[in-house]
């Protein structure tokens, strides 16, 4: 039987202790940023919103983004509202954001298409974000509710395709109340 050289044991140490850092990085990551997905659902009442006088009336599809920088949900959801930018703006779709009061957060600058709201009559009552609230042309609701269904959105599972589609197409959607299960992170809860 031979007897482990000083470099083998030197190397063994070393690998031990890579996958000892390796382990600790992996419960410090799933600690921060994994959360686990609640299937709570949010009743979305959209008779209440209304857009601010200077946006109401007949114009262009309008669609408002609430969010919540606070929101580990909302992270999620920008590359999918940056994607619906690019697809939709320039058909004719105007994109604002209103963000959860009491929250100090920024959009990305993949965002920055998105017109800063103050406020919209209405939004109090909001049940949970990201949420969305699409106007058509004539300026009445079209929908209100999430984005998607389920613990992520992308174009694959999102229902604000299908609808800004119709609408573009001049095809009616009514849509303002949904219950849906999500991502979600209370509205006002600061």
């Amino acid at each position: 039987m031979t007897r482990p050289t000083r470099n083998t044991l030197l190397t063994g140490l070393l690998i031990l202790l890579w996958a000892a850092a390796l382990l600790a990085a992996y419960w410090w990551y799933e600690a921060r940023y994994l959360r686990s997905f609640s299937d709570q659902t949010a009743l979305f009442y959209g008779e209440q919103l209304r857009l601010p006088d200077t946006l109401a009336g007949p114009g262009s599809i309008r669609l408002v983004h609430f969010w919540d920088p606070t929101c580990p949900c909302n992270i999620g959801n920008q590359q999918h509202v940056a994607e619906l930018i690019e697809r939709f703006g320039p058909q004719g779709v105007t994109f604002y954001a209103l963000q959860n009061p009491g929250t100090n957060g920024q959009l990305p600058s993949t965002l920055n298409a998105l017109h800063v709201l103050t406020e919209l009559p209405g939004s109090e009552k909001l049940p949970a974000s990201p949420a969305v609230a699409i106007w058509d042309r004539t300026g009445q609701l079209a929908y209100f509710g999430p984005y998607s269904e389920g613990a992520t959105c992308t174009s694959s599972n999102s229902f604000i395709e299908p609808i800004l589609d119709a609408l573009i197409e001049g095809r009616p959607v009514s849509a303002g109340n949904t219950l849906a299960v999500g991502c979600f992170c209370d509205w006002q809860n600061h």
